[in-house]
């Protein structure tokens, strides 16, 4: 089972409070709702393809309560995004019990979840594992070098100083587009693959002309 990470970000890699103000006002964050006002057509189009994809989600304690709070009341036999929700198997990062409104589709993943990430890997499924919002535990699964894809719609906006998934040290990745297209109201809608950093090169002078040249791989 491919792990995914689906994320809405600002320009200057904040993820924090994409849908309202007083949705994750966490560390003094004031710019909650950022995202709403250049959300068009194709962010919809996008976000029903990432859920296409989903076997089931990993969720962060913060985002599995505000979903638990939200999508049940989303009844609409229309809405395929609501109903795959409020039904598919959710894993939920925490130290504290769950709520009953999932009981029967929630499981909690305690100190150990990272091991217990890598056994869900391991089994076989053609939907993902996907992790949306989550901010921390998607950090920590990109420092964990677990990520298989990473899928952002990046909003054409600055925020003040919030919590992103690359605000901390991670590992060196050279990152493979496999979609990418800017919506109407310019939002980058961005799916990649991650390889092994590498194949450095620098700008030199031969002959009197600029050229590249490649750099030699340190640990080669």
């Amino acid at each position: 089972m491919r792990l995914s990470i689906n994320l809405f970000m600002t320009l200057n890699g904040v993820s924090q409070a994409p849908g309202g103000p007083e949705e994750d006002t966490r560390g003094g964050f004031e710019d909650g709702g950022w995202l709403m006002s250049v959300f068009d057509e194709g962010c919809g189009q996008a976000v029903s393809r990432w859920f296409d994809q989903c076997g089931a989600l990993l969720l962060g304690r913060r985002t599995y309560d505000i979903f638990a709070s939200h999508w049940p009341q989303v009844t609409d036999p229309n809405d395929l995004v609501a109903r795959l929700i409020n039904t598919s198997q959710k894993y939920v990062v925490t130290s504290s019990a769950l709520r009953d409104v999932w009981a029967d589709s929630s499981t909690r993943l305690g100190d150990d979840f990272l091991d217990e990430i890598r056994r869900l890997k391991s089994v076989e499924s053609q939907g993902e594992l996907q992790v949306h919002g989550s901010i921390q535990l998607a950090r920590t699964l990109h420092q964990a070098g677990l990520i298989d894809v990473y899928r952002f719609l990046v909003a054409p906006v600055t925020v003040g100083p919030g919590f992103g998934i690359f605000s901390e040290a991670g590992p060196s990745l050279k990152m493979h587009v496999r979609h990418g297209v800017v919506t109407q109201n310019g939002v980058f809608d961005v799916e990649m693959t991650p390889e092994p950093f590498g194949g450095r090169k620098t700008v030199g002078v031969e002959d009197g002309k600029e050229v590249v040249l490649e750099v030699e791989d340190p640990e080669a």
